[in-house]
C-alpha cells in the first residue's frame, strides 16, 4: 500500500508503545540502537512549536500535546538528561508545556531563545544575559514597517507579533487573510530592518523572527551535550529553524557521537524531512516516539524481551 497523499518523505505511523519505529538511515539507526543499548549515555532535546505542541493560529494558546509530559516523565529518568530547545522565552515554554513540577523531569532543561536563556527543574530558576538594544528598537519601528508593507490590518497585528521577553520579535502571519502573501512580502522589509540593527531574521513556519546573531538551535544543542558529555543524541524538530540543530548533530557524529534526526513531520518543511532519520507524524509522532522508547526502557528494566 502506498503512502497516503501528501505524506513526508520516509513517515511511519505513530507506533505503539514499545513498537520503536526504524529510521530509514544507518547512522539513525546506530543512533537509536545506542540510546537502547545505553540510555544512561543518551540524551534527548526537543523542539517546542510544532514538535511537542501543534501549531496555532495564537501562539500564546500552543500548549504540550496530550500525553507529552507524561511520556517524558517515564523516558528521562532512563536518559543522562533532556532538553527542549526554544525560540520562546523559557519561563513561556515552561508554562505552555506543563514542564514544572513534574516527577520525573529532575534532569529537564528547558533552553529558551535558542539558548541565551536557561531554565533548570531541579532548580525552577532562569539565568540570562541582557537582552540586545536592537530589539527595542525594532519593537519601535516595527509598526510603521508593518504598515507601509500593507499587512496591517488591526488587531491581527497584535496578537501576531510576539515580543518574546525583549530579546527576540516574532511576526506571525498564519491569521492574515493571505499568510504566504504577508509572509512574503515581509521578507524583505524585515531584513533591512533586522540589518539596521545588528539582528538577523530566521524565517519559519509563516513566521518571521528577529534576533541576534549567533542565537541558534545548533548553537545551543552542540554546548549542552557536551555539557553532558553524552555519548548519543536523539533531536527531534519540525521548522527551518532545527535545520541548525540537524547540522551540529552531524557535527558530534563525524566527532564520533551518534545520533537520531527526527522529523516531526510538516509538509510545510520539506527539506527538514529529507534530512532526518525518520519522520513521524508531528507532534503525536513525537510523543508515541517518546512513549515508546519508555516502554521499551521499562521492559528492559524488567527482563521482559
Amino acid at each position: 500500500m502506498g503512502s497516503p497523499p501528501n505524506a513526508a518523505p520516509h513517515s511511519q505511523p505513530t507506533p505503539e508503545p514499545g513498537s520503536v519505529p526504524t529510521p530509514h538511515t544507518p547512522a539513525g539507526r546506530d543512533g537509536l540502537a545506542a540510546l537502547l543499548a545505553h540510555p544512561e549515555r543518551a540524551v534527548i532535546a526537543l523542539d517546542f512549536d510544532g514538535t511537542l505542541a501543534e501549531i496555532v493560529p495564537d501562539p500564546e494558546k500552543a500548549r504540550a500535546h496530550d500525553g507529552a509530559v507524561a511520556a517524558l516523565g517515564r523516558l528521562v529518568p532512563r536518559l543522562r538528561a533532556a532538553a527542549v530547545i526554544t525560540g520562546r522565552p523559557a519561563t513561556v515554554a515552561v508554562r505552555l508545556g506543563g514542564f514544572a513540577d513534574v516527577p520525573g523531569l529532575d534532569h529537564l532543561t528547558v533552553l529558551g531563545h535558542y539558548g541565551a536563556e536557561r531554565w533548570e527543574a531541579a532548580t525552577g530558576t532562569v539565568h540570562a544575559p541582557p537582552p540586545h538594544p536592537g530589539v527595542a528598537a525594532i519593537q519601535a519601528e516595527l509598526p510603521g514597517v508593518l504598515d507601509s508593507s500593507g499587512v496591517w490590518h488591526g488587531t491581527w497585528v497584535e496578537t501576531a507579533i510576539e515580543r518574546k521577553g525583549g530579546r527576540a520579535i516574532a511576526v506571525h502571519t498564519r491569521r492574515a487573510a493571505d499568510p504566504q502573501g504577508a509572509f512574503d512580502r515581509l521578507r524583505a522589509p524585515l531584513s533591512a530592518l533586522a540589518e539596521r540593527h545588528g539582528l538577523i531574521v530566521e524565517p519559519g513556519r509563516l513566521v518571521l523572527e528577529l534576533r541576534p546573531p549567533g542565537m541558534d538551535k545548533g548553537v545551543a544543542l552542540a554546548e549542552w551535550v557536551r555539557e553532558t558529555r553524552a555519548a548519543t543524541v536523539l533531536y527531534a524538530g519540525d521548522d527551518l529553524g532545527d535545520l541548525a540543530a540537524f547540522a551540529a548533530v552531524d557535527k558530534l557524529r563525524s566527532d564520533g557521537l551518534t545520533g537520531v534526526l527526527v522529523c516531526s513531520g510538516s509538509n510545510e518543511v520539506a527539506e527538514l524531512a529529507e534530512r532526518a532519520d525518520l519522520v513521524v507524524d508531528g507532534p503525536s509522532g513525537v510523543v508515541g516516539l517518546l512513549g515508546a522508547l519508555a516502554a521499551r526502557l521499562d521492559a528492559r528494566g524488567t527482563g521482559t524481551p
